[in-house]
């Protein structure tokens, strides 16, 4: 069974933010990567390489609370809606039919496939507005 997360993004702040939250709920960072840690066919703004592409923040027992920055190139988050539900399936198969099921009626914001970091990654807005990622595989 796919676990879910809350995946939270931010406009520069992101570390800030986390810093913030490891405060608040204890514990220590699962992952931190920045931005000028992407494979060279991936560059980055010179300007935007400390910011955050990734951390994660284990909380209790089965939560695991994501962030990232949004790189200048994509559209601001609005405050209210900068943040996506995140899936961990446990299979490939999983992933595409989730995805599928998912993004019915919906707008596909990233179509789902390899990245450098997973087998499987896509994000896209359900048909109720709500923003979805889903990840399989870490590489």
């Amino acid at each position: 069974m796919a676990s879910v997360n809350p995946y939270l993004n931010f406009q520069g702040n992101c570390e800030a933010a986390f810093n913030h939250y490891k405060k608040v709920f204890g514990g220590e960072f699962a992952m931190v990567s920045r931005f000028s840690e992407m494979p060279p066919e991936h560059p980055c703004e010179p300007d935007e390489k400390d910011k955050i592409m990734h951390v994660m923040l284990p909380i209790g027992n089965n939560t695991v609370l994501m962030g990232s920055d949004i790189p200048k190139s994509y559209p601001n988050p609005t405050t209210g809606s900068n943040f996506a539900v995140a899936v961990a399936p446990e299979s490939k198969e999983e992933a595409n039919r989730i995805f599928s099921g998912l993004a019915e009626g919906g707008n596909i914001t990233m179509p789902i496939g390899p990245t450098f970091w997973a087998e499987a990654f896509g994000m896209l807005i359900d048909k109720y507005g709500i923003s979805w990622m889903v990840n399989y595989g870490n590489k």
